[in-house]
């Protein structure tokens, strides 16, 4: 009797037996499971992808001013108020003029007196010029004769004494003249400045606006500068949106734009790119882009919450991969599962435009004949077998 069946008589060498058996069995069966094929979904070539880039922003105004005056005094006339549309140069407000006024009278009263001192000073100087030339006629005269020895020598000095007393006066007379016109120049800029200092009690419309609030009522003292209405130049509203720099790249002006208010949402409205910043927000790291619209409504919010999709690309044919299928995605490139020849492969790719629904246009690294995997399934590993479904287009 052999020791083969010796053994086999005992109950031991049996189970010992019928394990191994059992776990050759689960090791084969484990092994044809995971050599199955596995169906996935791969992507498809989709045509007329528009590319789209979201923001979140508000409405706001291109041209805001708060305006107010110049100088300080009681509040006494308000003629608009929130709400109220205004025309360039149109009176909004004024202030108490009874003191400049008085400052008005008294320099134009200065005026008036430099004035006259410039006529009396012209009358002194023709006075003076026209006893110059008499006394410039007898010095003449007295010199030819004390030539002649007519008059005597003391007579002839004391004429050219009387020439030069003359001429002095007449020189005198000229500078008061000169002085005068200096005086009537100051009193007219004097004038001016009233004049000017006066008119910035009155303010007015610095263009066509619409008046956003107003921060001061009637007998308030203000002071220079304080505002006292805000307004926005009329039709200058745009939109401010807030953009993600990783998906600010490809924004430019002149791009169309979709926008939703909050307080409408179910009306569309849209526009373009006017703008883009040229500073980022360095604690958001995010992207300011300006939006003009073509169709606002009729009555805007500054500051409304509204929702941007600008278009930054219209693909004629594009590849899409979701995102979350990729591994190792850098923003230029990550790799991929791949169906080729029936079988799993793992490609390292390039990408461009990202959608708003995340995913992502391969545009290199992908040999001919090569279905992208686009929903990862467990098990995937390089050379195992693939079963392929279209992927349902976006």
């Amino acid at each position: 009797m052999s020791w083969l069946a010796v053994a086999l008589r005992r109950p031991w060498f049996k189970a010992a037996i019928a394990i191994v058996v059992i776990i050759g069995a689960l090791a084969a069966g484990a092994f044809i499971y995971s050599s199955r094929p596995i169906t996935v979904q791969v992507a498809t070539i989709e045509e007329n992808v528009s590319v789209r880039v979201f923001g979140l922003g508000t409405v706001e105004a291109r041209v805001l001013s708060k305006i107010g005056f110049e100088v300080g005094a009681t509040l006494t006339e308000l003629n608009v108020d929130h709400g109220d549309r205004v025309t360039s140069g149109q009176v909004l407000a004024r202030l108490n003029i009874g003191e400049q006024e008085a400052k008005v009278a008294k320099a134009r009263a200065a005026l008036t007196v430099a004035e006259a001192n410039i006529r009396k000073g012209e009358a002194n100087l023709e006075k003076a010029q026209a006893v110059l030339a008499q006394k410039q006629a007898a010095n003449q005269r007295k010199q030819a004769l004390a030539g002649r020895d007519v008059v005597t020598q003391q007579a002839a000095e004391e004429a050219v004494r009387d020439e030069a007393v003359a001429k002095a006066d007449a020189a005198v007379a000229q500078s008061e003249v000169e002085t005068t016109k200096a005086q009537v120049i100051d009193a007219r800029a004097q004038v001016q400045f009233e004049e000017t200092m006066l008119r910035h009690r009155t303010l007015v419309a610095p263009y066509d606006a619409l008046v956003i609030e107003r921060h001061k009522e009637l007998g308030t003292v203000v002071k220079a500068g304080d505002p006292i209405f805000t307004l926005i130049a009329a039709d200058s509203y745009w939109g401010l949106a807030y953009i993600d720099e990783a998906r600010a790249g490809f924004i430019k002006e002149g791009q169309r734009v979709d926008a939703r208010l909050r307080s409408r949402p179910q009306d569309a409205f849209t526009g373009r790119v006017a703008r883009i910043g040229l500073e980022s927000d360095r604690v958001s790291e995010e992207r300011r882009v300006y939006i003009k619209g073509d169709n606002p409504p009729p009555r805007v919010y500054l500051g409304e919450q509204t929702e941007f999709w600008i278009t930054v690309a219209l693909l004629d044919k594009a590849l899409l991969v979701p995102e979350a299928a990729v591994q190792g995605y850098d923003g230029l490139e990550g790799r991929v599962w791949t169906v080729e020849s029936g079988r799993f492969q793992r490609r390292l790719v390039k990408f461009r435009h990202r959608t708003e629904d995340a995913r992502l246009e391969i545009v290199e690294g992908l040999p001919e004949g090569a279905r992208v995997v686009s929903h990862i399934e467990s098990g995937l590993r390089e050379g195992r077998s693939a079963r392929v479904i279209e992927a349902r287009t976006q």
